[in-house]
């Protein structure tokens, strides 16, 4: 089993683009961390609304969309670590091949495709809580 240096140099030159796309999706798993943290923090601040404050109890009211939002973005990070860990494998997946001397094509596109698949589905759900977001952002205007 000995890999020749034209091999290992081709799947070198082949990672380089499942490189990039991880380092998107860390990129993108620590928005979603930061957001996920941010609508987390206000679910607990709106928690700690006394009913006896007449003035800020209705805001309580927003911990349903709130919940919603969390899930949105529990859902996105799901996807985008599923997609991360698809990417990993690839990686993975091409160096293993290429050292044992067989085609690495056809298993990599079917990995390559699931990743982008999963975070496809992450950018989906991101996007869904960016509306839900911007919607809470319109009606605090109107008040």
């Amino acid at each position: 089993m000995s890999v020749e240096a034209d091999q290992l140099s081709t799947m070198i030159n082949h990672a380089v683009a499942p490189a990039f796309m991880l380092n998107g999706v860390a990129a993108m798993v620590a928005v979603l961390v930061n957001r996920i943290s941010g609508v987390t923090e206000r679910i607990r601040n709106l928690r700690e609304i006394h009913e006896s404050d007449v003035a800020r109890a209705p805001l309580k009211r927003g911990i349903g969309e709130l919940r919603r939002r969390e899930r949105l973005l529990n859902s996105a990070l799901h996807l985008a670590v599923l997609s991360g860990i698809g990417v990993t494998l690839l990686l993975l997946f091409g160096f293993v091949v290429a050292f044992l001397g067989y085609r690495r094509e056809p298993g990599a596109a079917v990995l390559f495709v699931a990743a982008l698949c999963f975070l496809a589905g992450s950018l989906v759900r991101f996007l869904q809580d960016i509306r839900l977001s911007q919607g809470e952002h319109d009606d605090r205007q109107l008040r």
